[in-house]
């Protein structure tokens, strides 16, 4: 049996301690100029914010929880509380774009007259403070669904704030009321498409399927093709976290006499080829294994 283990992620404590100082700033600004200009749109706009906090506080929690250490009852650590953390902020995302969504029908129904200036200049920050949040997550949302989490749900403001200045300024030039929520429908399917891929990939590391980036038939090919090895069975991969990746196989070998570097070229392989870090291999001699395992041939 043999182990490796790599822990290079990058650190993001920075960045969400920026991101949440800077939105709880906005929250505090626009609930501000909404009690200030009697708007009840830009109040509830706020309580929207406020929610985009508490999604950047979960993902950092779950961060924060990620890195703290094994112990003899959890030997992984809490490293799968970033695949909750990310599953959490995609259903959240889904509940907050069909409350947006369903506005959205009823103005269509109902024309509102447009929001006023101070909404319209608010808005306009808005997208300033959540563009630069959701820059901050922009590398690390690519490899790392809890980041990405964070990601959407601060583009999603942006979109939805920049929805606000535009067609706001639109109805202002035209008079057409109708481009507000027209507008926003148009922002709730694009935030959609990339919150349903977070739901999906956040829903199959829930349930420990081979993560999307992995390439299973690669890996299969390669144990096909080691030296030395008859075949191979009980092949599992499942996620650790969002960004790890762990392995499981047995080897029936032909010779119990292992050439050097054997075990440790195979993890090697495995980590540098399909980014695979925690990896543990059981060796058994063709024709003589006593594995009890019946999971199947393969995987």
């Amino acid at each position: 049996m043999a182990h490796q283990h790599s822990h290079n992620t990058k650190n993001y404590n920075r960045a969400f301690a920026i991101g949440v100082t800077l939105n709880l700033i906005f929250v505090f600004v626009e609930g501000g100029f909404g009690v200030f200009a009697d708007s009840v749109a830009l109040i509830a706009d706020a309580g929207h914010n406020l929610s985009d906090v508490l999604s950047l506080l979960l993902a950092w929690g779950a961060t924060i929880l990620a890195g703290q250490g094994t112990s003899r009852l959890r030997t992984y650590g809490l490293q799968k509380i970033t695949i909750m953390a990310s599953l959490a902020s995609a259903v959240l995302l889904c509940v907050t774009l069909g409350g947006i969504a369903w506005e959205a029908f009823g103005r269509l129904q109902n024309p509102q007259p447009v929001a006023g200036t101070t909404m319209i200049l608010v808005s306009g920050v808005g997208v300033v403070v959540n563009t630069l949040t959701a820059l901050l997550f922009m590398s690390g949302q690519k490899h790392d669904l809890n980041l990405r989490g964070a990601f959407l749900h601060m583009a999603s403001d942006a979109g939805i704030s920049l929805g606000v200045v535009v067609s706001g300024c639109l109805i202002l030039v035209t008079g057409w009321v109708l481009i507000d929520p027209l507008v926003s429908l148009l922002i709730v399917l694009v935030v959609l498409y990339g919150t349903w891929g977070l739901l999906r990939d956040s829903l199959n590391l829930a349930v420990d399927s081979v993560p999307r980036h992995i390439d299973i038939d690669g890996i299969i090919a390669y144990f096909d093709s080691l030296e030395d090895v008859a075949r191979f069975h009980d092949l599992h991969v499942w996620p650790l976290s969002t960004t790890e990746v762990a392995l499981t196989v047995h080897l029936s070998v032909t010779s119990p006499e292992l050439r050097p570097g054997f075990l440790s070229g195979i993890q090697t392989a495995l980590q540098e080829r399909f980014d695979i870090a925690h990896s543990t291999i059981q060796v058994e001699i063709e024709g003589d294994e006593s594995c009890l395992l019946t999971s199947g041939d393969c995987c």
